[in-house]
């Protein structure tokens, strides 16, 4: 008998009961549809994690400042710490030739004014390399420029969610913007970052399009910034140590800096560099532990391992509706044979070959985890689709994830009805005729 010969029959036996079919199909269908959906969730996690993790520079060390623990308080105290400042990206660059640039960042969130729109930005005090080393874009007018610096002067660049919201839709550029109670004119406006509002990896990014960026000498010597009044705790200042009550107000000093972005030269090692680099303020600080060092790329390998990880097990969930899938696929199978064996004795006693016969039912479970895997992969896009939808979830259907669940629904007819096939392909003919 002719393989066309074979898919026939088989096909004529799946439409003579449509209803079981497509009964014994849903499991594959669902199946994909789950692989499918569960793996473009993972994926575009972990695409929106590293989009995130890369918006601090992939080739950079970022120390931040930070107050002294309790178990470190008293080490501080004798050792009067200065803080983190400028001195300790000069000593960096300098030590270091590994070093490429080093950015300062002095933050504040302070009211911002323009006529009667009045709204919470950060302000960031900064110098002209920070797009050089953070690869942001500048969308209107110029950023801060070394004049600026050696000057003072009182110039801004906004953030677009800082321009929209204050701004609207006039071209803020030229305006002047009231900033903590000081007259700033607007000479840029920076392209549209990520609005990342998840935290990774232990890490929250705020809305970066909400900074305002000044110089850093307009920051330091002309805008205050006050610790205390909520909470009390440990304070550096002035090369010393406090502890503040609820009552307090402190004022930072001026010199204070809350980053220290440093950029390395290409091809440098990652984990030496920020060795050498811990050692440098820890001399600098008397080994008081008041800043802390983070390191994208260290970030980006951890997040790809967790995310690694939760696909994995996302898969095996999905994969588990498959394999119910399969095992439906054979139980009706075997049905199928049992309510079947009459007419196998008949084809037998005709001419047919064990193998016409395994080729027949053999094609029927195929045929059916084909179809369930194709209808599969539709419903599987259109869950994706709902999920980013509804649920603001990024999804990503890739190619890789779609021939992975189709394979593995083909996998599964030829797995679970080679059994159910082979079986009745090794009836005994006579015994098959006499079956009631």
């Amino acid at each position: 008998m002719k393989l066309n010969e074979s898919v026939v029959i088989g096909l004529n036996g799946l439409l003579s009961h449509k209803l079981r079919s497509v009964l014994t199909g849903l499991g594959i269908i669902f199946g994909v549809a789950a692989v499918i959906a569960m793996l473009s969730i993972g994926e575009g996690a972990r695409q929106e994690a590293l989009e995130q993790i890369s918006l601090m520079g992939v080739n950079n060390i970022l120390v931040r400042a930070k107050d002294p623990t309790l178990q470190s308080f008293g080490k501080a105290k004798a050792n009067f710490s200065p803080g983190l400042g400028i001195a300790d990206g000069s000593s960096i660059q300098e030590i270091a030739p590994f070093v490429q640039s080093v950015v300062p960042q002095w933050e504040k969130t302070a009211p911002a004014q323009y006529g009667s729109e009045r709204r919470d930005v950060k302000v960031i005090g900064t110098t002209p390399e920070f797009l050089e080393v953070f690869s942001y874009r500048v969308g209107q007018g110029s950023f801060l420029q070394p004049l600026h610096l050696e000057r003072q002067d009182n110039v801004c660049v906004l953030g677009s969610d800082a321009k929209d919201k204050i701004f609207h839709f006039e071209n803020p550029v030229g305006k002047k913007l009231k900033i903590d109670e000081q007259w700033f004119e607007v000479i840029g406006v920076m392209q549209r970052q990520l609005d990342p509002n998840k935290k990774v990896e232990n890490l929250k990014i705020r809305n970066l399009n909400m900074d305002v960026y000044v110089p850093i000498t307009t920051a330091q010597y002309k805008m205050e910034r006050y610790r205390g009044g909520a909470t009390g705790g440990v304070q550096f200042f002035g090369g010393g140590v406090r502890v503040f009550s609820s009552t307090d107000r402190t004022p930072v000093p001026k010199q204070m800096l809350d980053q220290l972005t440093v950029k390395l030269k290409q091809e440098t090692p990652i984990d030496e560099a920020t060795q050498i680099i811990e050692h440098i303020l820890n001399r600098r600080h008397y080994g008081v532990d008041d800043y802390e060092i983070t390191v994208p790329e260290a970030l980006i390998e951890q997040s790809q391992q967790t995310q690694q990880i939760f696909n994995i097990v996302m898969g095996a969930i999905a994969g588990i509706s498959l394999l119910v899938g399969g095992i439906g696929i054979m139980n009706i199978m075997l049905a199928s044979v049992l309510e079947r064996t009459k007419e196998i004795g008949v084809r037998r006693a005709v001419g047919a070959t064990r193998a016409d016969v395994l080729r027949q039912f053999l094609f029927e479970a195929i045929f059916l985890s084909v179809v369930g895997g194709l209808i599969g992969i539709g419903l599987g896009y259109g869950l994706t689709k709902v999920i980013t939808l509804y649920a603001q979830w990024r999804t990503i259907v890739s190619i890789p994830t779609i021939l992975l669940a189709f394979g593995v629904s083909a996998a599964v007819g030829i797995a679970f009805g080679y059994y159910p096939a082979r079986k009745a392909a090794f009836q005994d003919p006579i015994e098959s005729l006499r079956y009631e």
